[in-house]
């Protein structure tokens, strides 16, 4: 199994262009990696555990967790700012929008399709009753 953090805060400063991203305290991007890397393990519920299959995260992998910490750190910062969506002074008007990124808006599917294990981890026990 390739050690956690798959992805490191550097590799997300490099690939990012927004700056508020790149300004982030390395903490706090890897907090978001964090979430990013358990998100990818909830989406295609494999936890990349075996070593003979995956000596190494793949390559689509660590790109949809890049892109996954991206979108946290980008909606963690948008989410401390002041977010006015309309003001009126006498005569001038100002409005503003808030920028967050949706996550399942991100299209992650075609970086992880070939990777979604259908097998599931436990037992399901299913009950059906008459109505």
């Amino acid at each position: 199994m390739a050690a956690r953090p798959w992805v490191t805060p550097e590799e997300v400063k490099a690939y990012t262009s927004q700056g508020d991203v790149q300004n982030r305290p390395d903490e706090k991007l890897a907090f978001d990696i964090s979430r990013a890397e358990l998100k990818v393990v909830a989406k295609t519920n494999n936890n990349f555990e075996d070593e003979e299959k995956y000596p190494e995260i793949p390559e689509p992998v660590k790109m949809a967790v890049i892109l996954l910490a991206e979108a946290y750190a980008k909606n963690a910062v948008e989410a401390t700012r002041k977010q006015v969506k309309s003001e009126t002074f006498d005569d001038y008007s100002y409005t503003a929008e808030s920028s967050t990124i949706d996550v399942d808006a991100l299209d992650l599917d075609d970086l992880l399709g070939p990777y979604v294990l259908t097998t599931g981890r436990g037992k399901t026990v299913m009950r059906m009753r008459k109505l």
